[in-house]
C-alpha cells in the first residue's frame, strides 16, 4: 500500500468518492469500504497511514470497529459521524480514535484534520536522549512509552500530549495551549476532546502505576505533569 494511502469507510457512496476527489487533490490516494465488518481483514492485509471511519456502518459500527483496531495497531482513526450529540463523539475519542468531524462537513475541512493527525503521527522523531521521569520514559526515537515497564500503547494524540507534558514537568498548560501544540488547530468543542485524551492517557498509565496519579489537573487552567505528592 502507498505511504499516503487513506482507507475511508463510508456508507454514503457520494460522500466516500467526494472524499477519495479531495484527498486526491490534497496529494493522497484512497480507497473505500462500505461496511463495517471488512475492515479489520483489510488493514491488516494492507494498513493504511489513516483511516476515516464513519460510526454508522452496516456490518459493524464504527465505534466497535475502532476498538478492536486499537487491539492491535495504532494506525491514526478520523471519526466521522452524524449523530450530533457529544457523548457520541466523545465515546469515539476514548475508544482510541485521535479526531473526528461532523456531518455535514467541509471536504477541505476534513483534509486539514487528516493532514494534522499525519503531522502528528509521522513527525520527525527527536533522536535526543528519551524523557524520563520516575517510573514514566518517552523515546521519541523508537516512538514507545512505558510505565514503569509497563508498554503504553499509545495513540499519536496521546504520545504527542505526554511529550509536551513529561518536557516541562510542573508546568501548567492550558487546554489552549495544548489544543495548538498537539493539533495545530482548533475548533468548537475541542476542550472536551484535549479533556479525553487526558483521560485515555491516565488510564493507560494507571494500567503500569495503578496509585499514582503524574498528570494533574489545575481546575479552570489546564494540566500539568508532577512526580509531586500532594497533600490531600
Amino acid at each position: 500500500m502507498a505511504r499516503n494511502h487513506i482507507l475511508i469507510v463510508e456508507d454514503e457512496r457520494k460522500i466516500a468518492q467526494l472524499l477519495v476527489d479531495y484527498l486526491a487533490a490534497a496529494g493522497f490516494t484512497a480507497s473505500c469500504l462500505y461496511r463495517g465488518d471488512q475492515v479489520l481483514p483489510h488493514i491488516k492485509k494492507d494498513p493504511p497511514v489513516l483511516i476515516l471511519l464513519d460510526i454508522m456502518l452496516p456490518g459493524m459500527e464504527g465505534t466497535e470497529v475502532c476498538r478492536e483496531i486499537r487491539r492491535f495497531s495504532s494506525v491514526p482513526i478520523v471519526m466521522i459521524t452524524a449523530r450530533v450529540e457529544e457523548i457520541d463523539r466523545i465515546v469515539g475519542l476514548e475508544l482510541g480514535a485521535d479526531d473526528y468531524v461532523c456531518k455535514p462537513f467541509s471536504p477541505r475541512e476534513v483534509v486539514a484534520r487528516v493532514k494534522a493527525v499525519l503531522r502528528r503521527a509521522c513527525a520527525e522523531p527527536d533522536f535526543s536522549t528519551p524523557l524520563e521521569a520516575g517510573p514514566i520514559l518517552l523515546d521519541e526515537s523508537r516512538r514507545e512509552a512505558s510505565a514503569a515497564g509497563h508498554p503504553l500503547n499509545l495513540t499519536p494524540s496521546e504520545f504527542g500530549l505526554l511529550k509536551i507534558l513529561m518536557g516541562q514537568p510542573g508546568r501548567v498548560f492550558s487546554r489552549s495551549e495544548l489544543i495548538d501544540r498537539v493539533q495545530g488547530y482548533a475548533f468548537d468543542g475541542y476542550d472536551r476532546t484535549i479533556d479525553t485524551h487526558i483521560k485515555n492517557l491516565r488510564r493507560k498509565i494507571a494500567e503500569g502505576i495503578p496509585h499514582r496519579e503524574v498528570i494533574r489537573t489545575v481546575y479552570g487552567v489546564g494540566y500539568k505533569f508532577s512526580l509531586e505528592v500532594e497533600d490531600r
